[in-house]
Protein backbone atom coordinates (compact mmCIF):
# COMPACT_ATOMS: atom_id res chain seq x y z
CA UNK A 1 0.00 0.00 0.00
CA UNK A 2 2.84 2.51 0.32
CA UNK A 3 6.02 1.95 -1.89
CA UNK A 4 9.04 1.42 -0.32
CA UNK A 5 10.79 5.18 -1.97
CA UNK A 6 7.98 7.33 -0.38
CA UNK A 7 9.11 9.30 2.63
CA UNK A 8 6.36 9.70 5.34
CA UNK A 9 7.30 11.78 8.39
CA UNK A 10 7.17 9.73 11.75
CA UNK A 11 4.30 11.97 12.95
CA UNK A 12 2.09 11.75 9.77
CA UNK A 13 -0.86 9.90 10.91
CA UNK A 14 -2.31 7.39 7.78
CA UNK A 15 -5.05 5.22 7.80
CA UNK A 16 -4.43 1.59 7.47
CA UNK A 17 -5.51 1.59 3.93
CA UNK A 18 -4.02 4.81 2.40
CA UNK A 19 -2.08 3.88 -0.69
CA UNK A 20 1.21 6.00 -1.47
CA UNK A 21 2.74 5.82 -4.66
CA UNK A 22 6.50 6.12 -5.21
CA UNK A 23 8.69 8.81 -4.27
CA UNK A 24 6.12 10.77 -2.64
CA UNK A 25 6.84 13.15 0.39
CA UNK A 26 4.34 13.53 3.55
CA UNK A 27 5.39 15.56 6.47
CA UNK A 28 4.31 16.36 10.07
CA UNK A 29 1.13 17.07 10.78
CA UNK A 30 -0.30 15.01 8.10
CA UNK A 31 -3.44 13.50 8.58
CA UNK A 32 -5.19 11.16 6.16
CA UNK A 33 -8.38 9.19 5.89
CA UNK A 34 -9.77 5.67 4.68
CA UNK A 35 -9.42 4.89 1.19
CA UNK A 36 -7.55 7.78 -0.20
CA UNK A 37 -5.25 7.43 -2.67
CA UNK A 38 -1.67 9.11 -3.42
CA UNK A 39 0.07 8.93 -6.60
CA UNK A 40 3.52 9.24 -7.58
CA UNK A 41 5.77 11.91 -6.78
CA UNK A 42 3.36 14.36 -4.57
CA UNK A 43 4.13 16.46 -1.77
CA UNK A 44 1.62 16.74 1.16
CA UNK A 45 3.12 19.28 4.01
CA UNK A 46 1.12 19.98 6.87
CA UNK A 47 -0.43 20.94 9.07
CA UNK A 48 -3.29 18.94 7.02
CA UNK A 49 -6.03 16.93 6.71
CA UNK A 50 -7.40 14.88 3.79
CA UNK A 51 -10.71 13.40 4.71
CA UNK A 52 -11.68 9.90 3.23
CA UNK A 53 -11.45 8.37 -0.54
CA UNK A 54 -9.54 11.20 -2.32
CA UNK A 55 -7.67 11.10 -5.36
CA UNK A 56 -4.61 12.62 -5.46
CA UNK A 57 -2.20 12.51 -8.66
CA UNK A 58 1.42 12.78 -9.60
CA UNK A 59 2.93 16.22 -8.68
CA UNK A 60 1.03 17.88 -7.10
CA UNK A 61 1.98 19.93 -4.10
CA UNK A 62 -0.89 19.90 -1.22
CA UNK A 63 -0.26 21.84 2.24
CA UNK A 64 2.48 23.59 1.18
CA UNK A 65 3.06 27.24 2.80
CA UNK A 66 1.51 30.73 0.81
CA UNK A 67 3.09 33.23 -1.50
CA UNK A 68 2.01 35.47 0.80
CA UNK A 69 4.87 38.14 1.46
CA UNK A 70 3.14 38.84 4.67
CA UNK A 71 3.47 35.14 6.02
CA UNK A 72 6.46 34.92 7.98
CA UNK A 73 6.05 30.93 9.36
CA UNK A 74 3.09 31.32 11.63
CA UNK A 75 1.14 27.97 12.14
CA UNK A 76 -1.74 27.47 9.45
CA UNK A 77 -3.48 24.60 8.09
CA UNK A 78 -5.51 23.20 5.38
CA UNK A 79 -8.52 21.62 5.76
CA UNK A 80 -9.93 18.42 2.73
CA UNK A 81 -12.90 16.44 2.68
CA UNK A 82 -13.87 13.38 1.12
CA UNK A 83 -14.02 11.82 -2.11
CA UNK A 84 -12.32 15.51 -4.13
CA UNK A 85 -9.60 14.36 -7.08
CA UNK A 86 -6.89 16.49 -7.24
CA UNK A 87 -5.10 15.82 -10.89
CA UNK A 88 -1.46 16.28 -11.93
CA UNK A 89 0.40 20.02 -10.85
CA UNK A 90 -2.12 21.24 -8.29
CA UNK A 91 -1.31 23.29 -5.83
CA UNK A 92 -3.32 24.19 -2.93
CA UNK A 93 -1.56 26.22 0.09
CA UNK A 94 -2.59 26.68 3.65
CA UNK A 95 -3.85 30.06 5.04
CA UNK A 96 -2.66 32.92 6.96
CA UNK A 97 -3.00 34.03 10.36
CA UNK A 98 -4.01 37.53 8.36
CA UNK A 99 -7.65 35.77 7.73
CA UNK A 100 -8.71 32.31 9.54
CA UNK A 101 -5.08 30.50 9.56
CA UNK A 102 -6.84 28.00 7.88
CA UNK A 103 -7.36 26.86 3.48
CA UNK A 104 -10.32 24.43 3.03
CA UNK A 105 -11.91 22.17 0.62
CA UNK A 106 -14.98 20.68 1.02
CA UNK A 107 -16.04 16.98 -0.52
CA UNK A 108 -16.74 15.89 -4.04
CA UNK A 109 -14.72 18.61 -5.89
CA UNK A 110 -12.86 17.83 -9.24
CA UNK A 111 -9.44 20.03 -9.47
CA UNK A 112 -8.02 19.48 -12.89
CA UNK A 113 -4.55 19.55 -14.06
CA UNK A 114 -2.64 22.60 -12.97
CA UNK A 115 -5.40 24.51 -10.57
CA UNK A 116 -3.82 26.78 -8.05
CA UNK A 117 -6.05 26.73 -4.97
CA UNK A 118 -4.02 29.94 -2.97
CA UNK A 119 -4.22 30.72 1.17
CA UNK A 120 -7.31 30.91 2.62
CA UNK A 121 -9.64 29.83 0.10
CA UNK A 122 -12.80 28.43 1.27
CA UNK A 123 -14.22 25.99 -1.24
CA UNK A 124 -17.59 24.07 -0.58
CA UNK A 125 -18.57 21.00 -2.26
CA UNK A 126 -19.49 19.30 -5.91
CA UNK A 127 -17.11 22.23 -7.56
CA UNK A 128 -15.30 21.64 -10.68
CA UNK A 129 -12.41 23.58 -11.85
CA UNK A 130 -10.80 22.80 -15.23
CA UNK A 131 -7.58 22.78 -16.00
CA UNK A 132 -4.72 25.80 -14.70
CA UNK A 133 -7.90 27.43 -13.01
CA UNK A 134 -5.90 29.93 -10.60
CA UNK A 135 -8.13 31.21 -7.46
CA UNK A 136 -6.08 33.94 -5.42
CA UNK A 137 -5.89 34.16 -1.66
CA UNK A 138 -9.34 34.91 0.61
CA UNK A 139 -11.55 33.67 -2.39
CA UNK A 140 -14.77 32.01 -0.78
CA UNK A 141 -16.55 29.96 -3.32
CA UNK A 142 -20.37 27.85 -2.41
CA UNK A 143 -21.67 24.43 -4.35
CA UNK A 144 -21.62 22.97 -7.51
CA UNK A 145 -19.50 25.66 -9.46
CA UNK A 146 -17.87 25.35 -12.67
CA UNK A 147 -15.00 27.49 -13.41
CA UNK A 148 -13.84 27.07 -17.41
CA UNK A 149 -9.91 26.68 -17.90
CA UNK A 150 -7.30 29.19 -17.42
CA UNK A 151 -10.34 31.18 -15.51
CA UNK A 152 -8.84 33.76 -12.81
CA UNK A 153 -10.05 34.92 -9.65
CA UNK A 154 -9.28 38.16 -7.92
CA UNK A 155 -8.28 37.80 -4.32
CA UNK A 156 -11.18 38.13 -1.92
CA UNK A 157 -13.99 37.56 -4.40
CA UNK A 158 -17.23 35.94 -3.68
CA UNK A 159 -18.17 33.22 -6.23
CA UNK A 160 -21.76 31.48 -5.65
CA UNK A 161 -23.41 28.32 -5.61
CA UNK A 162 -24.08 27.00 -9.52
CA UNK A 163 -22.31 29.85 -10.90
CA UNK A 164 -20.29 29.02 -14.22
CA UNK A 165 -17.47 31.03 -15.66
CA UNK A 166 -16.13 30.76 -19.35
CA UNK A 167 -12.53 29.44 -20.31
CA UNK A 168 -10.19 32.24 -19.96
CA UNK A 169 -12.12 34.61 -18.05
CA UNK A 170 -10.65 37.01 -15.52
CA UNK A 171 -13.00 37.41 -12.68
CA UNK A 172 -12.96 40.57 -10.49
CA UNK A 173 -16.07 41.18 -8.69
CA UNK A 174 -18.45 38.61 -6.91
CA UNK A 175 -20.33 36.11 -9.08
CA UNK A 176 -24.29 35.83 -7.51
CA UNK A 177 -25.31 32.36 -7.54
CA UNK A 178 -26.21 30.60 -10.35
CA UNK A 179 -24.61 33.68 -12.87
CA UNK A 180 -22.64 32.59 -15.70
CA UNK A 181 -19.82 35.15 -16.77
CA UNK A 182 -17.26 35.32 -19.57
CA UNK A 183 -14.32 37.81 -20.56
CA UNK A 184 -11.81 39.48 -19.49
CA UNK A 185 -12.56 41.27 -17.24
CA UNK A 186 -15.83 39.06 -16.71
CA UNK A 187 -19.18 39.85 -17.45
CA UNK A 188 -22.50 38.40 -16.22
CA UNK A 189 -23.78 36.49 -19.49
CA UNK A 190 -27.18 34.47 -18.58
CA UNK A 191 -27.46 32.30 -15.39
CA UNK A 192 -27.25 28.44 -15.74
CA UNK A 193 -30.65 27.60 -16.48
CA UNK A 194 -29.46 24.26 -18.25
CA UNK A 195 -27.93 23.36 -14.80
CA UNK A 196 -31.54 23.71 -13.18
CA UNK A 197 -32.95 21.64 -15.50
CA UNK A 198 -30.65 18.69 -15.12
CA UNK A 199 -31.10 18.82 -11.19
CA UNK A 200 -35.21 18.62 -11.63
CA UNK A 201 -36.12 21.96 -10.70
CA UNK A 202 -39.72 23.17 -11.48
CA UNK A 203 -40.20 25.10 -14.22
CA UNK A 204 -41.91 27.44 -11.35
CA UNK A 205 -38.74 27.94 -9.75
CA UNK A 206 -36.70 28.65 -13.27
CA UNK A 207 -38.77 31.05 -14.11
CA UNK A 208 -38.74 33.02 -10.73
CA UNK A 209 -34.91 32.98 -10.99
CA UNK A 210 -34.99 33.88 -14.82
CA UNK A 211 -36.74 37.17 -13.82
CA UNK A 212 -34.56 37.48 -10.72
CA UNK A 213 -31.86 37.59 -13.26
CA UNK A 214 -33.39 40.48 -15.69
CA UNK A 215 -34.49 42.59 -12.24
CA UNK A 216 -30.74 42.49 -11.50
CA UNK A 217 -28.61 42.66 -14.59
CA UNK A 218 -31.26 43.85 -17.40
CA UNK A 219 -33.40 46.57 -15.93
CA UNK A 220 -30.52 49.19 -15.01
CA UNK A 221 -30.86 49.10 -11.39
CA UNK A 222 -28.81 49.49 -8.67
CA UNK A 223 -27.88 46.94 -6.62
CA UNK A 224 -29.95 48.53 -3.78
CA UNK A 225 -32.79 49.14 -5.80
CA UNK A 226 -33.04 45.84 -7.41
CA UNK A 227 -32.94 43.97 -3.71
CA UNK A 228 -36.25 46.00 -2.99
CA UNK A 229 -38.19 44.31 -5.51
CA UNK A 230 -36.33 41.03 -4.89
CA UNK A 231 -37.65 41.58 -1.08
CA UNK A 232 -41.41 42.13 -2.33
CA UNK A 233 -41.28 38.65 -4.34
CA UNK A 234 -42.50 35.08 -2.59
CA UNK A 235 -39.00 33.95 -2.17
CA UNK A 236 -38.22 30.03 -1.87
CA UNK A 237 -34.76 28.37 -1.04
CA UNK A 238 -33.56 28.84 -4.47
CA UNK A 239 -34.25 32.01 -4.81
CA UNK A 240 -33.37 33.34 -1.46
CA UNK A 241 -29.87 31.87 -1.99
CA UNK A 242 -29.57 34.03 -5.44
CA UNK A 243 -30.66 36.67 -3.13
CA UNK A 244 -28.40 36.32 -0.16
CA UNK A 245 -25.32 35.82 -2.56
CA UNK A 246 -26.35 39.41 -3.82
CA UNK A 247 -26.13 40.57 -0.45
CA UNK A 248 -22.97 38.56 1.21
CA UNK A 249 -21.09 40.96 -2.26
CA UNK A 250 -18.32 43.07 -0.68
CA UNK A 251 -16.62 43.96 -3.79
CA UNK A 252 -19.22 44.24 -5.68
CA UNK A 253 -21.23 41.87 -8.71
CA UNK A 254 -19.92 40.91 -11.88
CA UNK A 255 -22.64 42.94 -14.38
Amino acid sequence: MIHTTAIIDARAELASDVQVGPYTVIGPDVKIGAGTVIGPHVVIQGPTTIGRDNRIFQFASVGEACQDKKYKGEPTALEIGDNNVIREHVTIHRGTVQDNGLTRIGHNNLLMVGVHVAHDCMIGNDNIFANTTGIAGHVHIGDGVILGGMTGVHQFCRIGSYAMTAGCSLVVKDIPAYVMVGGNPAASRSMNFEGMRRRGWSAEVISQLRQAYKTVFRQGLTLEQALEKLDQLEAGPELQLFIDSLRASERGITR
